[in-house]
């Protein structure tokens, strides 16, 4: 597609996702990553994710600038956010910083940047389909 372009930048600043209003991660290694289109998203390392909370789905995407995902259900208490998260496990050539990093929809979660709250973006993710 000409003119996407993806940029890949460390995030230093401490990235917290809330479900719920539940801590399901937190990292100060995150990796930005900013696409033509698309709010920025925050792939956190998954040592930095609480795992527990999330299921794996068998849902499969494909994105042509970044390879084959594969996405998880955060559970929280009783209330199921499904494919809210994922991640790109073996992505394409150049977009290795990425790989087996979670990101979560920050139009379904909420995001805090070094503690302040960000923006829930609106896009054609802001509703679960399931």
């Amino acid at each position: 597609m000409q003119g996407h372009q993806i940029e890949l930048t460390e995030e230093p600043r401490r990235v917290d996702v809330l479900v719920d209003g539940v801590l399901v991660a937190s990292s100060t290694r995150a990796v930005a990553l900013v696409e033509t289109g698309l709010p920025v998203r925050h792939y956190l390392p998954r040592d930095d994710v609480r795992m527990h909370h999330l299921d794996a789905t068998p849902t499969e995407t494909v994105c042509p600038f970044k390879g084959s995902a594969s996405y998880w259900t955060v559970q929280i208490g009783d209330t199921e956010h499904r494919d809210l998260a994922w991640s790109y496990e073996a992505p394409i050539n150049g977009m290795e910083r990425i790989a087996g990093y979670v990101c979560f929809y920050a139009e379904r979660a909420d995001h805090m940047v070094d503690g302040a709250p960000a923006e829930r973006p609106v896009s054609p993710w802001s509703t679960s389909s399931g």
